[in-house]
């Protein structure tokens, strides 16, 4: 709540009358950090286009990937808060900052430098691998990496991004060791995946559908407390007795926090109104990637509680090279 607290509240002295009705004068930048094909590429393109349309400004989406998202989102952190650089951030913003603790370096950025605007997915995260790979469930992947371990090579967005806490997640519970290849984002990694350069993917359901449907790749299990709707076929983790392996992989719009309280306000109108738009809900669930909005204070208690959990996952996952 305390992030709630400062986003929503803080104010630059003087900047609220001239930038709260007449926001925004010029376009606005959503930054995202990964590259194209990913899952907040994904949200962040329909979201910016429909917020272009009740905004009636540019709302341009600008990918600075690296550092598992830690270079976009520490641009943003920086960036002047009168509301018109935003950021489309995934649930590493939480685990980045407390990952960095563990190699005694100073963070990019805080959390507390940004104010929650709304959430717009949530997805559980999916295990795939190539089609043509020899495991065709959870128990025989498991069985192969306890049989050869280090071996089998899996992608990530980065070290310690969404898809590597995921898999480190799952690695730790089964007591299994695979070998780690972070890539800058979850497009490129789909794309080893594609190739056979890598034999392992956590992702979300939006990035894997069509590769699923195009019978390139196959999904073996679910980090979600349920199935997911978009693969009712495969098994959680949980129901697998894997049973402290649940992920999410969601992606929310935030402002710099001291964007003052007029224009956030003026955001959140504009996120909301975006998330009834009929062009991205078609966009959202062609992408099989249903939408799951919350205004800015549920928002905020969402990514406290969701935020807790990751940063504990970390702690007892430790230093991974």
């Amino acid at each position: 709540m305390k992030l709630a607290r400062r986003g929503l509240l803080a104010l630059v002295p003087g900047a609220a009358a001239a930038q709260g009705t007449d926001f925004p004068s010029r376009p606005v930048t959503m930054v995202v950090g990964f590259p194209p094909g990913g899952q907040a590429d994904l949200a962040a393109r329909p979201v910016a286009a429909a917020m272009e349309r009740n905004l009636r400004q540019a709302v341009v989406v600008q990918n600075r990937p690296g550092g598992a998202g830690a270079i976009g989102s520490g641009f943003v952190a920086r960036a002047p808060a009168d509301g018109q650089t935003l950021l489309m951030a995934l649930s590493s913003l939480a685990v980045i900052p407390e990952a960095e603790k563990l190699f005694g370096r100073p963070p990019p950025y805080t959390v507390d430098q940004f104010a929650p605007i709304g959430l717009v997915n949530a997805d559980p995260t999916m295990l795939a691998v190539p089609a043509n790979a020899p495991w065709r469930n959870l128990a025989e992947f498991v069985a192969a990496a306890r049989a050869r371990p280090g071996d089998i090579p899996y992608g990530s967005s980065g070290a310690y991004g969404t898809l590597h806490v995921a898999m480190e997640m799952f690695a730790a519970s089964a007591q299994i060791r695979l070998l780690h290849v972070p890539f800058q984002g979850a497009g490129p990694a789909i794309t080893a995946l594609l190739s056979g350069n890598i034999q392992a993917l956590a992702s979300a359901p939006g990035t894997l559908t069509q590769h699923v449907q195009s019978g390139r790749l196959r999904v073996l299990g679910c980090w979600g407390r349920e199935r997911a709707p978009a693969f009712p076929d495969v098994p959680t983790f949980m129901e697998a007795g894997f049973r402290e392996v649940e992920f999410y992989i969601w992606a929310g719009l935030f402002a710099p926090v001291a964007t003052p309280t007029p224009v956030q306000m003026r955001l959140r109108e504009s996120l909301r109104t975006a998330m009834q738009d009929a062009e991205l809900l078609r966009a959202f669930e062609a992408a099989g990637s249903p939408p799951r909005y919350l205004d800015a204070p549920e928002f905020a208690r969402f990514f406290a509680e969701d935020s807790a959990r990751l940063v504990a996952a970390v702690q007892r996952i430790g230093r991974v090279e």
